[in-house]
């Protein structure tokens, strides 16, 4: 049974289990609630959870370790030499999974039965054209042991999943009966549930470490691959960014400084243009607007953050780069010649500040809102201007989350890729001219992960090297801007 589908039938049992439940609750106190010792919806809640969250907890935990359990249990039939290689046998058993894939699709769509999907061959049977047809293509090198890895990991996924149906459905039933047993008119089902409800909130609220958890992980392993191809210390510290694809490996220069440099320095002219922008129309819609100002001015603000980042690459590629070259170029508006091409460090810079003002104003508009009225009031009791409110009161209290809007604001620039790529260029640069062309690291990490160079190559792992320490920079720059808030903060009653 799919994933889907049983998740519907564990719906419908936890809908049943409530309603079972909640009738037993009310015959054990003779119709009257409050012979009850909680709510009826408590009973059923209780039941419900019972069916629904253990059984579900099983499903996810099967969904993930299933394929990391098939895939362990068939590698040992790869080639040796593809065995002992990371990155190989994680793209061939890519290809195991997708020719399985396409076999089950053909035998759901009726071009194969079940038993000539299990006897396939390639020598003797249309492979390719019979999995053609169901949207599943081949290269001409596929060979006769992966089609049988296919097949065997078709069938250990049916079993698999036909295990996770009988046992799912089972913890369900088990779980949901002992609960609608346990139910009667003494039973404290309101205790139960508050504490179910707050095991829930607590996965809910683990998600997002455990998820940096797996960022991580899934990084470090790869970095590590890495550093043991190519020097550390020629990688952080090295000036040149020049890698190389054919085949020469060492002879590569893959040096982190001019990337993480255009990365610094973009983001830098993207804060210089968002924050104060963002900063002032905060203030003004905060505390000078009217109402039907605001309620027109807010919303037509925010809609710059639903723009995708494409159209404004597209933008900053077409008009503010032409637009500058005329400016400042050879012949240019100023007489200066300081920019030679559109794409530039200032082009990316300024469409991507126009980007952040939405997300610096609207954060900070939410902030000085949240400021407390005593303290405006107390500040003009004392005489103070609605100015001087403004400047000594209201924006001191409301620092701190300032703060945080820029900081948002902040990791936001430099983790954007398609602005830079379309407006600053691809050249690494440790230029301190705006009007030069740059790149960043996010840059570099699609550029190295596309194309045909093979994944085992220093000049493809690089791009986890450099995904981890653009993570570590950041995290040390939260770090940086948390301890600053934490030292600034005032509290207000």
């Amino acid at each position: 049974m799919p994933a889907t589908w049983l998740f519907g039938v564990l719906l419908v049992l936890a809908v049943f289990g409530y309603y079972a439940a909640k009738s037993r609750a009310m015959t054990s106190g003779g119709g009257d609630r409050r012979n009850l010792h909680s709510l009826p919806s408590y009973y059923g809640a209780n039941t419900a959870l019972a069916a629904a969250v253990p059984a579900i907890a099983v499903l996810m935990l099967w969904l993930i370790t299933q394929p990391m359990a098939i895939n362990s249990m068939i590698s040992g039939d790869l080639d040796p030499a593809v065995a002992t290689d990371a990155g190989e046998r994680s793209l061939a058993l890519a290809d195991v999974r997708r020719v399985a894939d396409g076999l089950s699709l053909a035998v759901e769509q009726g071009a194969l039965t079940a038993d000539q999907a299990a006897s396939l061959n390639v020598e003797t049977d249309d492979i390719r054209g019979t999995l053609g047809s169901v949207g599943v293509a081949l290269g001409s090198d596929v060979a006769q042991n992966t089609l049988d890895m296919a097949q065997q990991y078709r069938s250990l996924s049916a079993t698999g999943d036909t295990l996770r149906t009988i046992v799912v459905v089972l913890i369900a039933l088990a779980c949901g009966l002992a609960a609608y047993m346990m139910t009667n008119k003494d039973f404290r089902a309101r205790n139960y549930v508050e504490r179910a409800v707050m095991v829930v909130l607590i996965a809910a609220a683990s998600v997002a470490v455990l998820t940096t958890i797996g960022i991580f992980l899934s990084l470090i392993t790869n970095t590590i691959d890495f550093l043991g191809r190519y020097p550390f210390l020629d990688f952080l510290f090295g000036t040149k960014w020049e890698p190389s694809f054919s085949g020469r490996g060492g002879q590569s220069d893959l040096g982190f400084l001019p990337l993480i440099w255009g990365t610094l320095f973009i983001s830098l002219i993207a804060l210089i243009v968002a924050v104060p922008i963002g900063l002032f129309a905060a203030i003004y819609l905060s505390e000078y607007a009217s109402n039907s100002v605001r309620s027109v001015a807010k919303p037509m603000l925010e809609l710059l953050a639903g723009i995708p980042t494409i159209v404004y690459g597209l933008f900053a590629l077409l008009t503010v780069g032409p637009l500058l070259l005329d400016a400042f170029g050879d012949g240019g508006w100023f007489g200066v010649d300081w920019m030679t091409g559109g794409t530039a460090a200032m082009t990316a810079g300024l469409v991507m500040g126009i980007m952040l003002i939405p997300f610096v104003s609207s954060l900070s508009d939410d902030i000085i809102n949240a400021v407390p009225q005593s303290l405006r009031d107390g500040s003009f009791g004392l005489g103070a201007t609605h100015s001087e409110t403004v400047r000594q009161v209201v924006l001191p209290a409301a620092l701190p989350g300032i703060v945080g809007a820029i900081l948002l604001a902040a990791s936001r620039a430099i983790g954007e890729t398609m602005i830079v790529v379309l407006g600053a260029g691809a050249a690494a640069s440790l230029s301190m001219n705006p009007f030069e062309a740059m790149t960043t690291v996010t840059a570099k990490i699609v550029a190295q992960l596309t194309g045909d160079g093979e994944f085992n190559s220093p000049e493809t792992l690089v791009a986890f090297a450099l995904g981890i320490t653009l993570f570590v920079i950041t995290l040390g720059l939260n770090v940086v801007a948390l301890i600053i808030v934490r030292k600034y903060r005032e509290q207000y009653d």
